[in-house]
């Protein structure tokens, strides 16, 4: 969990992925349309990424547990909240607070 948490509070925007999920990439999509650079974890691609991955499931109290968003160091959650978050307008405003958008 340490981990998770320091590296999510390294950003404005971490995105904690896998290669090989479609969600993942939408999600990070979404944010690189919107003109933020978020960062992203592959879980897959990173030698401690099971600890997280399993750190997050219990986070987030589902598997799996990708994507998890975190905004401004604080979880935001999986592809329902930011696309919820999106649709009803407050996902721009969450990010400028955050110092991921500066328009």
């Amino acid at each position: 969990m340490d981990r998770v948490t320091k590296l999510a509070s390294q950003r404005a925007v971490v995105i904690f992925s896998t290669s090989s999920c479609c969600m993942c990439h939408t999600v990070t999509r979404l944010f690189r349309e919107l003109g933020v650079n978020p960062t992203v974890v592959e879980l897959d691609q990173d030698p401690r990424g099971k600890e997280m991955d399993k750190a997050l499931a219990r986070l987030l109290g589902r598997n799996p547990a990708v994507p998890a968003v975190f905004i401004g160091g604080r979880l935001v959650g999986s592809t329902d909240k930011v696309m919820s978050l999106h649709l009803s307008g407050n996902l721009v405003p969450l990010l400028r607070n955050a110092g991921a958008l500066w328009v």
